[in-house]
C-alpha cells in the first residue's frame, strides 16, 4: 500500500510542467537581479559611508551609529560626494559646519558653492535633501548621531514586509527541489527569515552601540548566501537536470529517492 507522500513522488523541480518551470524561473531570474541591484546599491550608498569603496564595518557604524566627531554633512563630503565639489570648496564647507554653521557665512560663501555644486540634484530629487537651502544644510551640519528612530522605523517595516515575502516564494519553489535531506531543505529555507530579523535587529542594536555592527555583516551575507543556494539550485534542477535525463523518482517533501 502506497501512502500519500508516495502518490507525490512526481512532484519535484525536475518533473514540473513548462509553464510551470517558466512560471518559477522568471521569478527567481527577477529576483536574482533584483539581489543584485540590491547589493550594488548598498555598496554606492553605505560602502562609501567611509569615504572607502566596499562595505566595512566602519560604513555599518556610520550608517546607523554615526560619525558623531563630525556632522553628516562632513562625512557625506569626505565619502559618497566626494567628488562632487574641489577640495579647497569642500574644506569651506566642513569649515562652515564645524564653525556652528552660521547664517552670515552661509549668506556671504557657503550658500553659493551649495548652489553651484549641489542643487542640480539634490534641488531637483525628492529623495535628497535640498542642501542649497540654509534651514537643511545647518540640520545637516549638526553632530552626526547615523540613522534616527524615525527613519529606522520605515525602513525596518518596509523591509520586514517585503524581504520576507521574497524569501517565502524562493523557500517555496526550493521545496520542490531533490537530493536534499528534509533537514536540510528546513535549515536552507529557515535561514533568510532568521538572519534578517538578525539584519534588522542589528540596525537598532549599532544605533545604540558600534560594537553590534558586525551583526548586520553576518545577517546580509547569511541571508544572501542561502537565497543564492536555492535560487541556483532550483534552476539547476528545472533545467539541467531533466535536459541531462536526470529523472529520478524522488519525494521532494520526504527527500526520499528510488535511483
Amino acid at each position: 500500500m502506497h501512502s500519500a507522500n508516495d502518490s507525490l513522488s512526481w512532484l519535484n523541480l525536475t518533473r514540473l510542467s513548462l509553464p510551470v518551470r517558466v512560471l518559477f524561473t522568471g521569478y527567481l531570474m527577477a529576483i536574482g537581479a533584483g539581489l543584485m541591484m540590491a547589493g550594488l546599491q548598498i555598496l554606492l550608498t553605505h560602502g562609501m559611508a567611509d569615504g572607502k569603496l566596499g562595505l566595512s564595518v566602519d560604513d555599518i557604524v556610520y550608517s546607523y551609529y554615526g560619525n558623531r566627531t563630525g556632522s553628516k554633512l562632513e562625512s557625506k563630503l569626505n565619502g559618497s560626494m566626494k567628488d562632487k565639489a574641489p577640495p579647497e570648496e569642500r574644506l569651506e564647507i566642513i569649515k562652515w559646519a564645524r564653525n556652528g554653521a552660521s547664517k552670515e557665512e552661509w549668506d556671504a560663501r557657503i550658500g553659493q558653492i551649495m548652489q553651484q555644486r549641489c542643487a542640480m540634484c539634490h534641488a531637483n530629487i525628492p529623495s535628497l535633501h535640498d542642501v542649497s537651502k540654509y534651514e537643511v544644510a545647518a540640520k545637516l551640519a549638526e553632530v552626526d548621531e547615523g540613522a534616527t528612530v524615525s527613519q529606522l522605523t520605515r525602513v525596518s517595516h518596509i523591509h520586514l514586509f517585503g524581504i520576507a515575502f521574497i524569501f517565502m516564494f524562493v523557500g517555496f519553489i526550493f521545496s520542490f527541489a531533490v537530493g536534499f535531506s528534509k533537514w536540510v531543505k528546513v535549515v536552507l529555507i529557515f535561514t533568510p527569515f532568521a538572519f534578517l530579523v538578525l539584519d534588522i535587529a542589528s540596525w537598532w542594536l549599532t544605533k545604540m552601540n558600534p560594537a553590534f555592527a558586525w551583526l548586520t555583516i553576518i545577517g546580509g551575507a547569511a541571508y544572501t548566501l542561502a537565497s543564492t543556494i536555492m535560487i541556483l539550485t532550483s534552476l539547476w534542477q528545472m533545467w539541467i537536470m531533466p535536459w541531462k535525463g536526470q529523472y529520478r523518482d524522488c519525494n521532494a517533501w520526504s527527500g526520499e529517492c528510488d535511483h
